[in-house]
């Protein structure tokens, strides 16, 4: 199908239900289900597939655990014998799937198993909610379907919410473009001995990937032609996760690791805010977009079952606590924030992008996260989001220009949001960022046009898994950024992620870095490493 015909294909889908509709629940389902031609009876309604009929591997994009509580864990699959093809290489029809969870890699200690069915209205995928576990446990788990077996999966539960818990070591990703390199930031971030790693947006990205897969230069494959244009339906954004998720680096993080996600804008369109799309289509043609994006990324990630959306809207925003050490409240800022100001891109902030009425969370969210400072015991508290929270001034000078895309162009939100912390006590905050292909360090201030201000938090920004091809150790922006932000404690533009260990004395960040992402292969190096203490916030080198 060429991309116009796609975009017709969205105009009359949208067009049979009229904006106003669309943003109810009826009229969302109505346009998606016209759209791909989703049975309307529902799950139910396909017959069975005999499983043992599969006779092509269906678990070549791997396994996935992810939100891990004290009492339970989220296991995912989906079923893809061949995973660049549209429908993935098996039929309409439910397939049984079996699982299986234990204390050890050999399966010899059966703590739970059952079996789940793959529907075929959710491409096949599976997510199973494990519950009734003990806490702070490593697990394994598998899957089994006709007479395949899954890859091994490791998982763990998150510590008893009253734990005292000593320690805790999470990664932070992003950012990880197909087309950009190899995901071997990936294969060493399985080596880690990490207890969960959270995904900070930009899973993939809706751009076309030629048949050599870009800067990959594939020599062994050629992709399918569909991949060679922009994502646009529900279809495409499936494939696109069918080509990601065959990449074995980022199936072996998933596999080694739970990890907590939330989505930026590239699984969806660049740049969206909220309902407004970043080109100039009708809102209910981007809402249907929009709606195709949040069932792919839902169908294609280990999320529980309140995250499952309805039509265009999707609760991503969630709360998990590992003992008393650490809260973590997981951000979603493109849903509900007011549309970037002054056209977007780097802008002198002015009357537009200072509006108090201007919005990052949208009210309900913020609120949520405030009442949750308010209800906190832990030690830490962590905020994984999308784009930069600190202030980023571009040169050193009166002439500078902010981000509009990042909290920046949010300012009044920003503050809502510190005002917020220091109202309920919150002593250690740390923000976990992603979007920007940079690794920085930040100190939060209460004012950042003071540098003698107070230091209220840390924000640790990872770079990206690959986007932005290779980078280098200082890009040309690093000497005007560090003049410009005397709370820039770090800037470096290789690819990679950041491994940061919670204490009950300090916590710790390390920036991992590897060499090259358009070759494969390259080596691990920690670019830096810095510490913030307990009750005394700010990033000093380790």
């Amino acid at each position: 199908m060429t991309h116009s015909s796609h975009q017709q294909e969205m105009r009359d889908a949208a067009g049979q239900v009229g904006r106003r509709r669309f943003l109810t629940v009826t009229g969302a389902a109505a346009a998606l289900a016209f759209s791909v031609n989703l049975p309307a009876a529902g799950t139910a309604s396909a017959a069975e597939l005999d499983a043992k009929k599969i006779t092509d591997d269906p678990f070549t994009l791997g396994v996935a655990s992810g939100d891990p509580l004290p009492d339970s864990v989220l296991l995912w699959t989906r079923l893809a014998p061949r995973p660049y093809e549209p429908g993935s290489g098996l039929p309409r029809n439910r397939v049984r799937v079996r699982w299986e969870l234990a204390r050890d890699e050999r399966f010899s200690r059966i703590v739970r198993r059952g079996s789940v069915t793959a529907h075929p209205e959710f491409d096949h995928s599976v997510h199973v909610e494990v519950k009734g576990l003990d806490a702070d446990r490593v697990l394994y788990y598998r899957f089994r379907t006709g007479t395949w077996t899954s890859p091994v999966g490791r998982t763990r539960t998150a510590p008893a919410r009253g734990a005292r818990n000593s320690s805790l070591s999470l990664a932070a990703v992003s950012c990880q473009a197909y087309h950009d390199g190899y995901f071997t930031a990936y294969k060493h971030l399985a080596q880690e001995d990490v207890d969960v790693v959270f995904h900070l947006g930009d899973y993939l990205y809706e751009y076309a990937v030629n048949a050599t897969g870009g800067a990959r230069n594939h020599t062994d494959l050629r992709l399918p032609a569909h991949y060679n244009r922009e994502t646009v339906t529900l279809e495409d954004y499936r494939l696109r996760y069918g080509l990601y998720k065959s990449d074995p680096d980022l199936r072996a993080a998933h596999a080694a690791h739970p990890f907590v996600v939330t989505w930026d804008d590239h699984e969806t369109e660049n740049n969206y805010a909220g309902e407004t799309p970043e080109n100039d289509v009708p809102p209910e043609e981007f809402l249907l977009r929009r709606a195709a994006a949040y069932r792919a990324y839902w169908e294609n990630q280990p999320l529980r079952a309140p995250q499952r959306p309805t039509g265009p809207d999707m609760r991503l925003y969630r709360r998990l606590q590992f003992g008393r050490l650490a809260q973590f409240d997981i951000l979603d800022t493109r849903q509900y924030r007011s549309d970037q100001a002054y056209g977007d891109g780097w802008q002198t902030p002015g009357p537009e992008s200072q509006d108090p009425s201007r919005t990052m969370t949208g009210a309900t969210q913020e609120r949520w996260l405030i009442d949750g400072w308010h209800a906190s015991r832990a030690t830490w508290n962590v905020v994984p989001q999308q784009v930069t929270f600190a202030q980023r001034r571009d040169v050193p000078t009166d002439a500078f220009k902010l981000s509009m895309d990042a909290w920046d162009g949010y300012p009044a939100s920003r503050s809502r949001i510190l005002k917020g912390a220091e109202a309920a006590g919150v002593d250690n905050l740390m923000v976990l960022t992603g979007d920007v292909h940079v690794g920085y360090g930040f100190d939060l201030k209460k004012d950042f046009d003071d540098p003698a201000s107070r230091t209220v938090g840390t924000e640790i920004v990872a770079t990206s898994i690959t986007s932005g091809k290779d980078g280098s150790d200082r890009p040309g922006s690093w000497n005007n950024q560090m003049r410009a932000n005397p709370h820039m404690k770090f800037f470096n533009g290789r690819r990679g992620y950041a491994v940061v260990t919670l204490g009950r004395e300090q916590a710790r960040a390390d920036y991992r870095t590897v060499s090259a992402v358009t070759t494969p292969g390259a080596p691990l190096s920690t670019a830096a490493s810095f510490v913030t203490e307990v009750g005394n916030q700010g990033l000093t080198p380790a």
